[in-house]
C-alpha cells in the first residue's frame, strides 16, 4: 500500500509527518488549570480524557477506588521494604550500601507507580498521594548521574548487577541491552513523566524524563560517537512517543523509529532472537512470537509509527501480527502467551488450559496495543477484544480485596500445580513485581477507554455508567451512560450539546451480541442466537443495521436526546477451532462479556460436569457472593465469573467443560 492509498484507507489526515496540535489538553490538578497538547498528537481519533469522564457505576467504579485507596498504598509500602526508593539514594551518595532488590528491571515499579497514582490523581485528587509523588520524584532525582543516566544497579556497582543472566564484562554502560533493562526502565520513566505532568502541571518528573531521553538520543544512532543496539525488552518506544507528544521534541519520535528500525537488523547489533521480537525487521514480522509483554509492547509502538508518521510498511505489519494473534495465539479471555518457560507465545492453535501463562502484564499490553488500533482505524473489532481483556484476563490478575495478585491467569487449576510463581492462589508480591506495578498503573485510567472522538464522530466504546463533559467541534456537550452491565443488558445514553449540534454518533454493538464471541475464527458460539441488539432514539426503535461493529447515527442532537440498547444476554455454550487440541469435545459458558469458570469450593466432583445439549441454566444475581455477580447454575452445578476465580481459598478450576 503506497502513502496515498494509506492515508485514504485508514481515514487519516494527511497532514505531514509531524503534526502542531490541533486541539489543547486541560487538566484539573491541585486547583490549578494547565494546557498542554493532547497526548494522542498525531492520531485521528482521541480518548476522551480521563479528567473529563467520571466513573457512577456499580462495576468498574468500586474497582477504581480500591486500587485507588487500598492497591497504590499496598505497592508503595511494598517498594519501600524492599529497598526500592534506597536504591536511588544510594546511587545518589546520599545513603550507603549495595543494591536492594534482586532484578536489575527494580526501578520500574517506582515508575508504574507514580503513573497510576498520577492518573488517580486526575479523576480523585488527593493532597497526601500527591505529596507521596512529590517525595518520590525527588528521590528519583538524587539517583541521576549528572549527564542525565538513570539506571539505579549500574550507578551503584556496574560490575555487580542484582541478577546473574545479566552479562557484565567491563562494567561499562549498555554493554548487555538485551539483558540490564536499562532501556526498559527509563521506558517507564517516560511513561510516568508524561502522566505525571498531565495531572499535576509540574515539570518535576518531566525534567528528570527529558534529561535522561537527551542521553539517550545523543547515545543511540548511526551519527559520530553513537553506538549501536535496540532493548532488549521494548516500552522504550511507546515511552519516547509519550515525551514527543508532551514536548513537541521530533527527536524523540524519530529515536524510537530508530529502535524499532533496527531490530532485526544484524549489521546494528547481536540479534537477540524469537524470544524479544529480534529476528526479523519489524516491517517483515507476521507471527507474534517470543514473550508476550515485550511483543505487545513493541507492536503498541509499531501502531504509533504507523498513525503518526503514516507509514504504510508499519501498518501492514501490525495488522498481520494482529490477524495471527486474534486467529491462532489468544485465549478465550483476551490472555496471551501460552508457555511457562518463555512467558511467551507457542505455536500456533497451541493453547493449554492448565498450563496457560497469560500473564496479567500481557494482558495489559494487549489493551494498549488495541487501543492504539483503533484510534489508528476507528475498528470496533479492537475494542472487542478490549472488553473480553478488561472484563476477564486483565481482571482475574487482582484480588476482591486489591492486595492480592496472580502473575499467570491459567483456565484450568488442578489444585496441586503451583503456577503463580510457587503458588496455588495469589500472592500479595513477587520478586518480579511487574504484574502488580502494571495494574496500578492501568486501571486508574480505565475511564479513557469509553468514549473517543474524531473531527465528525463521537464514538461510545465500553458500556459503564459514567458522564463525560468535553467540547467537540468547539462546543460544550455532555454524555451521561446508566446501566448495570455486564449483569443486565440494558443501556441508557443521554446526550446534552449546549446547543443543537449536528454530528455522527457511533455506537458499539459488542461482537459477543452479534453471534461472534472474538474477532476472527478461533471461537464460535456452538449455537447462534436468533436475538439481535436493539437501539431506540426517544423511545422509537430505530431500524438500522449494524454496520461495521457500530450503529452510527447522524442527525441534529438536542439536550435530552435519549438512546436506549438492549443486548441479548443469555448464556451462550463457546467452541474453539478444532486444531485447538486442548479444546476439542469441550465448551466454555458465556453471559454478555463475562466467561464463567467453575470452582471445586461451588463444585466437589467437578472432573466429573459434564455438559448436554439438553442443559438448561439459570442466570441469578448472588449480591453476597464475590463482591456481587451473576452465577450460572445448571443440574446442581454452579459456574462465578472467571475474574473472580480464587478468592474463596486455591483448588481445582474449569473454564472449559467436556461436552457429551
Amino acid at each position: 500500500m503506497d502513502r496515498k492509498n494509506f492515508i485514504r484507507n485508514t481515514g487519516i489526515l494527511g497532514m505531514g509527518a509531524y503534526l502542531i496540535p490541533s486541539t489543547l489538553y486541560t487538566s484539573m490538578a491541585a486547583g490549578k488549570r494547565y494546557k498542554m497538547s493532547t497526548f494522542d498528537l498525531g492520531y485521528s481519533i482521541t480518548p476522551i480524557g480521563i479528567g473529563q469522564v467520571k466513573l457512577k457505576d456499580n462495576f468498574w467504579l468500586p474497582i477504581v477506588k480500591k486500587v485507588q485507596e487500598i492497591t497504590l498504598q499496598h505497592g508503595i509500602q511494598k517498594i519501600k521494604e524492599e529497598g526500592r526508593l534506597d536504591n536511588f539514594l544510594i546511587a545518589g551518595g546520599q545513603m550507603k550500601g549495595t543494591v536492594k532488590g534482586k532484578m536489575p528491571f527494580d526501578d520500574s515499579d517506582v515508575y508504574k507507580i507514580i503513573e497510576g497514582a498520577a492518573y488517580s490523581l486526575i479523576n480523585a485528587p488527593n493532597k497526601e498521594l500527591a505529596e507521596t509523588l512529590d517525595d518520590m520524584i525527588s528521590t528519583i532525582s538524587i539517583g541521576q548521574e549528572k549527564d542525565g543516566y538513570l539506571t539505579t544497579w549500574r550507578t551503584i556497582d556496574p560490575s555487580d548487577p542484582p541478577a546473574s543472566w545479566v552479562k557484565v564484562e567491563e562494567g561499562k554502560r549498555w554493554e548487555s541491552l538485551d539483558r540490564s533493562h536499562e532501556l526498559y526502565n527509563v521506558g517507564h520513566l517516560y511513561h510516568a513523566a508524561a502522566a505525571h505532568f498531565r495531572a499535576t502541571g509540574k515539570r518535576s518528573l518531566l525534567d528528570i524524563a527529558v534529561k535522561n531521553a537527551d542521553l539517550i538520543v545523543k547515545t543511540f544512532g548511526e551519527g559520530p560517537g553513537q553506538i549501536g543496539g535496540v532493548p532488549g525488552h521494548q516500552i522504550i518506544e511507546t515511552g519516547l512517543i509519550k515525551l514527543y507528544q508532551v514536548t513537541l521534541k521530533k527527536h524523540y519520535l524519530k529515536q524510537a523509529r530508530y529502535f524499532l528500525d533496527k531490530r532485526g537488523d544484524a549489521q546494528n547489533h547481536t540479534l537477540y532472537g524469537e524470544y524479544a521480537q529480534d529476528h526479523l525487521p519489524v516491517t517483515q514480522q507476521k507471527e507474534v512470537v517470543g514473550h508476550a509483554v515485550r511483543a505487545v509492547y513493541m507492536y503498541a509502538g509499531m501502531t504509533d509509527i504507523a498513525g503518526l508518521q503514516r507509514e504504510p510498511s508499519y501498518y501492514n505489519a501490525v495488522f498481520s501480527l494482529w490477524k495471527n494473534m486474534v486467529n491462532k495465539k489468544m485465549y478465550l479471555t483476551g490472555g496471551i502467551g501460552s508457555r511457562h518457560e518463555n512467558e511467551g507465545f507457542g505455536e500456533n492453535y497451541e493453547l493449554p488450559n492448565l498450563t496457560a501463562y497469560n500473564e496479567t502484564c500481557a494482558a495489559i499490553g494487549n489493551v494498549y496495543w488495541n487501543q492504539n488500533l483503533f484510534k489508528l482505524t476507528g475498528g470496533a473489532q479492537y475494542f472487542d477484544i478490549i472488553e473480553r481483556i478488561l472484563y476477564n484476563g486483565l481482571l482475574s490478575g487482582l484480588s476482591l480485596d486489591g492486595t492480592q495478585f496472580f502473575y499467570p491467569n491459567p483456565l484450568e487449576a488442578d489444585g496441586a500445580y503451583k503456577f503463580n510463581q510457587g503458588a496455588l492462589t495469589r500472592k500479595d508480591w513477587f520478586d518480579v513485581s511487574c504484574c502488580p506495578t502494571n495494574l496500578m498503573r492501568m486501571l486508574p485510567g480505565i475511564s479513557e477507554l469509553i468514549y473517543a472522538k474524531s473531527k465528525n464522530s463521537i464514538y461510545i466504546n465500553l458500556y459503564v455508567g459514567s458522564e463525560a463533559h468535553f467540547t467537540f467541534q468547539e462546543k460544550d456537550i455532555k454524555i451521561v451512560q446508566q446501566t448495570s452491565y455486564p449483569w443486565e443488558n440494558e443501556v441508557e445514553i443521554f446526550l446534552s450539546p449546549e446547543q443543537p449540534l449536528e454530528l455522527e454518533l457511533k455506537i458499539r454493538a459488542p461482537g459477543w451480541a452479534r453471534n461472534m464471541p472474538t474477532p476472527g475464527n478461533l471461537y464460535h458460539y456452538t449455537k447462534q442466537s436468533k436475538e439481535r441488539p436493539t437501539i431506540y432514539l426517544n423511545a422509537e426503535r430505530v431500524d438500522k443495521d449494524v454496520q461495521d461493529g457500530y450503529w452510527t447515527l447522524n442527525r441534529k442532537w438536542r439536550k435530552g436526546d435519549t438512546i436506549k440498547i438492549e443486548l441479548p444476554m443469555e448464556v451462550k455454550k463457546v467452541g474453539a477451532l478444532h486444531r485447538v487440541e486442548s479444546n476439542r469435545e469441550k465448551v466454555a459458558l458465556e453471559y454478555g462479556p463475562v466467561v464463567y469458570a467453575l470452582e471445586e469450593v461451588d463444585n466437589p466432583e467437578l472432573g466429573r460436569i459434564e455438559i448436554t445439549e439438553e442443559t438448561k441454566y439459570k442466570v441469578t444475581y448472588e449480591k453476597e457472593l464475590l463482591g456481587g455477580v451473576n452465577t450460572i447454575t445448571f443440574d446442581g452445578h454452579k459456574a462465578v465469573p472467571y475474574y473472580a476465580w480464587s478468592n474463596r481459598g486455591s483448588g481445582e478450576m474449569k473454564t472449559w467443560l467436556n461436552q457429551s
